[in-house]
């Protein structure tokens, strides 16, 4: 079982910059797969980006460029650098984590709004 702690999140004007923050009560790197997904209103979950256990990055193409997935070992913390955000970024956004099951954080919001 993995339970992911989310933190973050809020209201940010367009073209402004957020972390989030996903924690675990384990050894991070024995997780093979971690990253994050947004839910949109109306809209299906997507991909915004993810990190193996080895550390490659790889993210949705609607964030490319702008977003960044970093984690720190120590403290089995991973985050979300997300830049120069849009309007349509604006989301519940949900850590993932994946190890022989997925698993969910509880979903943060985010809104993009001037």
């Amino acid at each position: 079982q993995v339970r992911l702690v989310e933190s973050g999140g809020g209201l940010v004007e367009p073209g402004g910059s957020m972390t989030l923050s996903c924690s675990v009560a384990t050894n991070i790197l024995n997780i093979w797969r971690m990253g994050w997904y947004r839910q949109a209103p109306g809209k299906q979950r997507e991909l915004v980006g993810l990190m193996t256990n080895g550390g490659t990055a790889n993210y949705g193409d609607a964030v490319k460029g702008r977003f960044t997935i970093s984690r720190d070992t120590p403290r089995n913390t991973i985050y979300l650098q997300m830049n120069d955000l849009k309007v349509e970024d604006t989301a519940v956004y949900y850590c993932h984590a994946f190890d022989r099951g997925d698993y969910w954080g509880q979903g943060t919001q985010v809104t993009v709004s001037s």
